[in-house]
């Protein structure tokens, strides 16, 4: 069968990862990664839409990461409220619409607000979607969506799952994107990602350039998606 080369994801999934051992690798702090890895998620978005992808659902932070130092949660957490306000009018400006996927009430109080608020104020946006995964574990998804239906008392079957993931009303990915040289996808939408193509690039997240990008959408686009047939 001949190479579709007109093959485009509609969706796409990213693991953003490698902002400290990018930062180390310079002699910066891991905080300095960090602020590298949130520029450059300012940067990649415009790189789907010019490709005509709608939806990106970026792996920003995990039910592991709490796991981490104060000093550099707090960082994260900065950075994070910077996102939530002063981006705020920019996204809207966009016509970009941001949903939070993960558990956000394990969040404070100022950050949950300041997250309920960004998504109303883009709900009705349509042209592009941002997924940002925050305190977010495929574990965790699954359960949640398990335990809804119980309360419920719905009858489980795929599509009633799949309607009660953070993740629901929105695309699965067709492709994921693991930067940094790890070769696994780490609890990233393990009930969405059963069929998507995945791509693993030894790059640091803050070096991943547009033409690694471009790349990587070629070797999608040639790919033969069967899907069980």
């Amino acid at each position: 069968m001949p190479e579709d080369k007109t093959n485009k994801p509609q969706c796409i999934g990213i693991i953003m990862d490698g902002n400290r051992r990018w930062a180390k690798k310079k002699g910066l702090t891991s905080f300095e990664g960090h602020t590298a890895g949130y520029k450059k998620l300012e940067e990649v978005v415009p790189w789907l839409k010019e490709e005509g992808v709608k939806t990106l659902i970026a792996y920003a932070f995990s039910t592991e990461n709490w796991k981490r130092d104060e000093d550099e949660k707090n960082y994260l957490f900065k950075l994070l409220n910077v996102f939530l306000t002063k981006e705020k009018e920019k996204l809207k400006k966009n016509k970009i619409r941001v949903k939070f996927i993960g558990q956000i009430d394990r969040f404070s109080e100022d950050i949950q607000k300041n997250i309920r608020a960004l998504e109303e104020e883009t709900k009705d946006f349509s042209d592009f979607n941002l997924l940002l995964a925050l305190s977010y574990g495929g574990r965790a998804e699954i359960l949640s969506a398990v335990n809804k239906l119980i309360k419920k008392g719905d009858e489980v079957n795929e599509e009633t799952f799949s309607k009660n993931l953070w993740s629901a009303g929105f695309p699965d990915p067709d492709l994921i994107i693991r930067t940094s040289g790890e070769q696994r996808t780490s609890g990233f939408l393990p009930w969405q990602a059963v069929y998507s193509e995945l791509f693993f690039t030894k790059t640091y997240w803050p070096d991943f350039s547009k033409e690694e990008f471009n790349s990587i959408l070629a070797d999608f686009s040639s790919r033969e998606r069967r899907i069980g047939k």
